[in-house]
């Protein structure tokens, strides 16, 4: 018993030694769907697109109306653009929280 004492402990000593470690949880990029924006409501923070599946909200291409979150992100885009977004459920309610003219 006495040599097994010493024993444990050395072990639990060394065993972090080595331990390999662990990668930190890898960050998904946020899932982008592609749209042609139909109307946009700068005043409301809205914008009405068709848009072709949003597979991560497991919903087939439509036209509808969405929050954008920030309002900022309305800048630059127009009527008849052609965009990559990003949309998610917010609340409750269906919100745009990324989106860009696309090239």
């Amino acid at each position: 018993m006495k040599n097994l004492i010493p024993l444990l402990a050395a072990l639990a000593i060394a065993t972090p030694l080595y331990a390999q470690p662990v990668p930190p949880p890898a960050v998904q990029a946020p899932v982008m769907s592609e749209g042609v924006v139909r109307k946009i409501d700068p005043a409301n923070a809205r914008i009405t697109l068709r848009h072709g599946p949003l597979v991560n909200l497991d919903m087939p291409p439509m036209t509808m109306v969405f929050r954008v979150q920030p309002p900022e992100l309305l800048s630059g885009i127009k009527v008849g653009d052609t965009v990559t977004f990003h949309a998610e459920s917010v609340n409750g309610a269906l919100t745009v929280t990324a989106i860009q003219a696309a090239p």
